[in-house]
């Protein structure tokens, strides 16, 4: 466990924790945390109280109950990968951590691989390694490799070929990071990349040049330089903390980076981008929960992309966040087979809903190296956009984006609603496709 120190304490369980085999090939040790890092000063009781009210702690009370309901599916996974670990360890985010499927040998034992899917595991040239939590491994399909949520985390040999215009850093982020680790693209926001691990690796993932490889470590010496960078810079108002997932830091050190960023006079609003609620739930814990809520004002950006994440334990998650008054909003990336339809994007924006998720952006799939099979045409984004306006609530429809290769920022997409001017009037289409007119004046010359 020393190795995890930065990102997680030992658990303090008392059942024994069964150690994977370190002998079955293919394990990728640069995806483990570093070995040795050095600890940073926590701050003291007092310099707390000077950047949040040290009582918010006797607000939150939420339950202890380490028993959460499941799906059929987990409970059947469970009882035949994992028969003698009970619920207190299964539902201890660092055991889920510790265990986590990585080699082509566990995944084998777990799932009937496909032949494309077979074919990358017996290739090396893969940019991004393969880490699954057991519980988001409970949720694959077993036989079929089409399953959605599988094919979005278990490669194929698809990913190792590469597509005209795609690129392993599309979106221009070393060309705008002033300090490794930090991108400032607009004038007032930075993206603080706290590091490069994740507990589970998203095969379509923007940034599989960097995340997984060991690189970019949180030690002491390079947040201090991104907190020096943004301490230094006033424009700064927003600061987006992502990697790897912030949230696989331990409490403590994810204490201490909020704090350490509470105390700069200009930073206004810290956002948190994680996936944690849909591939590590258990990682949601009161106690992380009250040491969040001390830091307002603080938003979270969550990252579902199928139905088939909203899980029992997702929903619980969820509604621990938001009852500590943390603004929860899902960034869904688009992707051709997995949700590339009205129908299951419905489902999924509603199920959000109901874990009090705004659905915020739609992401059009950056055209990263090997992306080709997960990308679809602008049109069917549009289509999907037409398919829920009108058709669900407001508040469930997200905003259509693309983020600019080389480094343009976000740019909203929308479906034409505008038919035409007539005098002063303005002809606009409805959600139906009927014809309506506004009175629009025109400006004086």
């Amino acid at each position: 466990m020393q190795r995890k120190a930065f990102f997680m304490k030992a658990s303090n369980a008392t059942e024994p924790v069964e150690k994977s085999d370190q002998s079955t090939a293919n394990i990728e040790e640069d995806d483990e945390p570093p070995s040795s890092l050095p600890s940073p000063k926590l701050p003291s009781a007092a310099q707390k109280s000077n950047v949040h009210n040290s009582k918010s702690d006797l607000i939150l009370l939420f339950p202890k109950a380490r028993n959460v309901n499941t799906s059929p599916a987990t409970r059947s996974f469970r009882k035949k990968y994992f028969p003698g670990i009970g619920n207190k360890l299964w539902n201890d985010w660092h055991w889920q951590v510790s265990n986590r499927i990585r080699t082509k040998d566990q995944i084998r034992n777990m799932l009937c691989l496909s032949e494309e899917e077979t074919a990358a595991h017996e290739n090396k040239d893969r940019l991004l390694p393969i880490s699954v939590t057991p519980y988001y491994m409970s949720l694959l399909s077993e036989k079929d490799p089409n399953q959605p949520i599988r094919r979005s985390v278990i490669p194929t040999i698809h990913e190792l070929r590469h597509s005209c215009g795609e690129a392993d850093d599309p979106l221009g982020e070393e060309g705008q990071s002033p300090i490794p680790g930090l991108v400032h693209r607009y004038p007032d926001r930075v993206l603080f990349l706290v590091h490069d691990f994740c507990s589970t690796y998203c095969r379509y993932c923007t940034r599989s040049r960097v995340v997984g490889h060991g690189e970019l470590h949180p030690n002491h010496s390079r947040l201090e330089k991104a907190l020096d960078y943004i301490r230094n810079t006033p424009t700064i108002r927003d600061v987006l903390l992502s990697g790897g997932d912030p949230l696989v830091l331990s409490d403590d050190r994810l204490d201490w980076l909020l704090t350490r960023l509470r105390q700069i006079p200009h930073v206004e609003i810290i956002r948190i981008g994680t996936k944690i609620p849909s591939v590590l739930p258990q990682r949601v814990t009161p106690q992380l929960v009250r040491i969040l809520h001390r830091h307002h004002p603080l938003w979270m950006s969550l990252h579902f992309i199928h139905p088939d994440e909203c899980t029992p334990e997702a929903y619980r998650a969820c509604n621990l966040l938001a009852d500590a008054g943390i603004p929860l909003g899902s960034q869904t990336v688009l992707l051709k087979g997995i949700n590339d339809n009205v129908d299951t994007m419905k489902a999924l924006v509603h199920h959000m809903m109901k874990m009090r998720v705004r659905p915020y952006y739609l992401y059009q799939c950056d055209p990263i190296t090997g992306s080709a099979h997960f990308r679809t045409p602008i049109e069917k984004g549009l289509e999907i956009i037409r398919g829920l306006r009108g058709y669900t609530s407001g508040y469930a429809v997200p905003t259509y984006v693309v983020d600019a290769p080389g480094g343009g920022g976000k740019i909203p997409l929308m479906p034409d609603y505008i038919a035409g001017r007539d005098d002063d009037s303005i002809l606009l289409k409805n959600y139906q496709g009927g014809l309506y007119r506004y009175p629009d004046t025109q400006p004086e010359p």
